[in-house]
């Protein structure tokens, strides 16, 4: 996923929308340098928010199987059987399984909080 230019980058103010666990640190420590950095975003805790179908489907169509976290508790503590569900059909049973965070704002979607999405996001 290419970054494309500053000038196609989301801006500071749109509407950004954050799906994360309030229970990681990542997240937290990613929800805390989007606010430092001027973005409000709308926190999805996946847990105990959920995460609508429309939304699965996004995750989905952007990353892939890369949507799914492999080195959580959650996906350690699946059956064989629910680990070759279709991911999105994982998602929806196993929220907490979604790598995480995910960001959105303005059709523009990262996963993870490394030097890519921090750059993006201008963090």
């Amino acid at each position: 996923m290419g970054l494309g230019s500053v000038a196609e980058w989301p801006m500071k103010g749109g509407k950004m929308r954050f799906f994360g666990l309030k229970s990681c640190d990542t997240c937290r420590q990613a929800l805390a340098a989007l606010r430092r950095a001027g973005h409000e975003p709308v926190v999805t805790d996946v847990r105990g928010d959920g995460i609508t179908a429309s939304d699965i489907a996004r995750i989905v169509d952007t990353f892939g199987p890369e949507a799914v976290n492999r080195a959580s508790a959650t996906w350690r503590a699946l059956s064989d059987d629910e680990r070759n569900l279709p991911v999105a059909e994982l998602l929806a049973r196993h929220p907490t399984v979604m790598k995480r965070p995910v960001i959105e704002a303005e059709g523009v979607w990262t996963i993870g909080w490394d030097s890519a999405s921090r750059l993006r996001w201008n963090c």
